[in-house]
């Protein structure tokens, strides 16, 4: 068991470099153990118009610093958070139920994340055009260099409450940026944890600022702020639509939800892909943009993948996420485990199977195994995020394919199969912003491209890509005549 002092801490605002204490306070329970972790702060409007206007006044400041001293703070951040990782991984395992051993790879993924970080800021570079490709182009030079945005607006949610942040905050500092964050309100203690590492680690005053605080308070003050050049934002559909709607003509980048499938053809090696299923499955409790909700098996095995599935699901420990040993903890909040009971109930109700889990204990949802289910219902088509896998039976791939684009999602989707070509068609029709061949969907390193099409979202993150969208390309026309 991995002890941590859990002694209420009041955490406070981080505005212009300093903490401030704000307002109003919320008590911060542990969804796993309900007991209170934290006092955490209720940034009101005015609180974060100054967090705004410190970034604002901060934005000459970093745009004029130099790549390898924006890198260098990056890498100073890289080495502190090496040095205490398992304090963070902790903080992760107690406001978000992480289990602690898949906490310790969210840090290991975030040390990883701000490397890349830190490497690319020295890698932002324009192109010099041939003018005189065009008539009336001649005795001209021109170039494009590429300018900070200003000052990023990024909101964040609770599955990847470190890494999720390291993909907004890395790349608007290695693009000489401001940030102001808005964490999600029940895991906002990794921000404020890595706000303090970044100001050990040289990061300019009002370079970054963190409010906590509801959506409807914090959100919509930085989604229409004119002074906020961009909004990077990771969440719920529902959620980003609006953000896109009261915008205006700022940037918005979003990546929100989806419902990811897999297709298992046949003659599949099954021993070596089931693991991978399940991990890909329940691995925090499901509670991953990209876990595995769907899986569309070939007729010819598909008896076989239910059988194996089952035994390799009833393997899994259930319990504190404290405990090294524990494989699936407790959903995110009470709300999430009603709502996630009350899509098994409608399945059964329309016929479908649950052959295992299904059963709660406090906030906890066992491993669930749903088949036969129609692809109307809720735990279909919709983002279940919950340890939940619906798996059906399919006649050929192409039949899968039809049946995984038939969704308003298309984030990442994988197939399993020995056919080079079988492959390569997988490849080109799935409608998915990524294809994973003989892999799950769940698949993600963290300087690849990562995005979808439909509801799934608009923009990439990924470091390289990410500061594409954080940047401005400005072009220079020198006339030699």
């Amino acid at each position: 068991m991995t002890k941590l002092n859990t002694n209420v801490k009041k955490q406070h605002l981080l505005i212009n470099g300093e903490w401030v204490a704000a307002e109003e306070y919320s008590p911060l329970q542990s969804p796993y153990s309900g007991e209170v972790i934290a006092e955490v702060p209720l940034a009101s409007i005015a609180e974060t118009d100054l967090a705004i206007e410190a970034a604002v006044n901060a934005r000459k400041v970093m745009a004029s610093m130099p790549a390898y001293k924006r890198a260098e703070i990056l890498e100073n951040l890289v080495h502190a958070l090496q040095e205490r990782a398992e304090e963070a991984a902790e903080i992760i395992a107690l406001e978000a139920a992480k289990p602690i051993t898949t906490a310790r790879g969210e840090v290991s993924r975030t040390i990883e994340t701000y490397k890349f970080a830190a490497e690319e800021a020295k890698r932002i570079h324009g192109e010099t055009l041939p003018l005189d490709a065009a008539r009336g182009g001649e005795n001209r030079l021109a170039y494009t260099v590429q300018e900070p945005i200003g000052t990023i607006g990024a909101i964040t949610p609770f599955n990847f409450p470190m890494n999720l942040v390291a993909h907004k905050v890395g790349p608007a500092i290695a693009s000489g940026n401001t940030i102001v964050l808005k964490p999600a309100t029940q895991t906002p203690l990794s921000s404020y944890f890595i706000a303090e590492l970044l100001l050990e680690a040289g990061l300019p005053k009002g370079a970054l600022n963190v409010v906590t605080g509801s959506g409807k308070v914090t959100g919509d003050k930085l989604v229409q702020d004119s002074r906020i050049s961009m909004i990077t934002f990771t969440g719920s559909p529902e959620v980003g639509i609006e953000i896109r709607g009261k915008a205006g003509l700022k940037k918005v980048t979003l990546e929100l939800g989806s419902n990811a499938a897999v297709i298992v053809d046949k003659n599949v090696d099954l021993d070596k892909i089931i693991p991978r299923c399940v991990t890909g499955a329940f691995a925090f409790q499901g509670q991953v943009c990209i876990s595995l909700q769907r899986a569309y098996v070939h007729e010819d095995i598909y008896e076989e993948f239910v059988t194996k599935l089952i035994e390799e699901t009833k393997k899994l420990v259930v319990g504190n996420p404290l405990d090294e040993l524990t494989d699936v903890s407790a959903l995110i909040s009470a709300k999430d485990v009603e709502r996630t009971q009350s899509w098994i109930e409608e399945a059964k109700k329309q016929g479908a199977k649950v052959v295992a889990g299904g059963n709660t204990e406090g906030n906890i949802l066992y491993p669930t195994i749903i088949l036969e289910a129609k692809s109307t219902l809720k735990v279909c088509c919709n983002e279940v995020f919950a340890p939940i896998i619906v798996v059906n039976k399919v006649k050929n791939v192409e039949q899968a394919i039809d049946q995984v684009n038939d969704s308003r999602y298309g984030l990442q989707a994988g197939i399993y199969t020995n056919d080079i070509t079988t492959a390569l068609n997988a490849a080109e029709e799935l409608y998915v912003g990524g294809v994973m061949i003989n892999d799950i969907p769940t698949f993600r390193v963290d300087n690849m491209p990562y995005g979808g099409v439909k509801e799934s979202g608009t923009g990439r993150e990924g470091l390289k890509y990410a500061i594409e969208d954080m940047t401005e390309m400005k072009l220079v026309v020198w006339n030699r005549n």
